[in-house]
């Protein structure tokens, strides 16, 4: 009786969003340094050079966040901008943006290449005594030879509650075993990473390499993020594609009862509960393009 009760909770709830209709729309939110730095910073002290600062006269257009620095690489980082440092596991699509232009990369004085890439850590995977758990996504490689005007680097997540890394994506947190290359601790998918974002970086650190001391001057701007349709992957389970109707919320509800991976769409992961069935509902609600 009492699971017969609790299927019929279930599919009333669900059906709500059967009958609530579809929203559509993104949000977008650009760090231009306009108003400070919203939550974004760069390196400065350390090995020298003169740090990080807003520049008025560097920009796409002006201001910039203008990097003088001297050391192994540098990073730009935020851990406090609520539209980068969040859950995206409700999104059906995530962009993340930059723009870059590159004065000087130099080794000794002379040009060299370095690694440029975005980074999104979240500290409550780690193991093994790593400060945190990461995927990352390597852009190019930049200079001043090839990157000395601006140029915009942007990558789409289109589903970040994936449990696989994404084609290009690499993986932060553990080591192979075999190869010694960096990968993402055993039990930790990239959905779960994206799922409890604390920090997002963009740097030229690349796991598992290593460079000497290196003289930089960056500048960047323009730092933004995208966020599609919530949910699309969520809600959109079911033929026709494309359309949310009855057929999808039939088919969460039989994913849900099954135990079927498809179901289990919010922390914690895993697990089968009412956050599931409240984040199928927001997704369905949300639309799909």
């Amino acid at each position: 009786m009492t699971h017969r009760i609790f299927n019929q909770s279930l599919l009333a709830l669900v059906s709500f969003a059967a009958c609530s209709g579809a929203a559509h729309g993104g949000s977008t939110e650009t760090v231009t340094f306009e108003n400070g730095l919203e939550g974004w910073s760069g390196p400065n002290g350390g090995a020298g050079g003169t740090g990080t600062f807003i520049d008025a006269g560097a920009g796409n257009p002006v201001p910039g966040l203008h990097t003088v620095f001297n050391d192994f690489g540098v990073t730009y980082r935020t851990t406090s901008n609520d539209a980068f440092v969040r859950d995206f596991s409700g999104v059906g699509s995530v962009t993340f943006s930059i723009d870059v232009k590159v004065n000087d990369i130099s080794f000794f004085g002379s040009p060299a290449p370095r690694p440029w890439l975005i980074e999104i850590r979240d500290e409550d995977s780690a193991q093994g005594g790593y400060p945190y758990s990461s995927v990352w996504y390597k852009f190019a490689d930049i200079s001043a030879a090839t990157h000395g005007e601006w140029t915009t680097f942007s990558v789409t997540i289109d589903d970040p509650a994936s449990a696989e890394l994404p084609a290009g994506w690499g993986g932060y947190g553990a080591e192979d075993p075999d190869t010694f290359e960096p990968v993402l601790p055993e039990g930790v998918t990239f959905g779960q990473i994206m799922a409890g974002v604390d920090e997002v970086v963009f740097t030229t650190f690349e796991p598992g390499f290593f460079f000497g001391f290196t003289d930089h001057d960056i500048v960047v701007d323009n730092i933004s993020v995208t966020a599609g349709e919530a949910g699309c992957n969520a809600a959109d389970n079911a033929e026709p594609f494309g359309v949310l109707d009855l057929a999808d919320v039939q088919g969460f509800v039989a994913a849900f009862l099954a135990g079927d991976p498809a179901a289990d769409v919010a922390e914690p992961f895993g697990v089968f509960d009412l956050a599931d069935v409240q984040g199928f509902v927001a997704a369905f609600i949300a639309g799909c393009p």
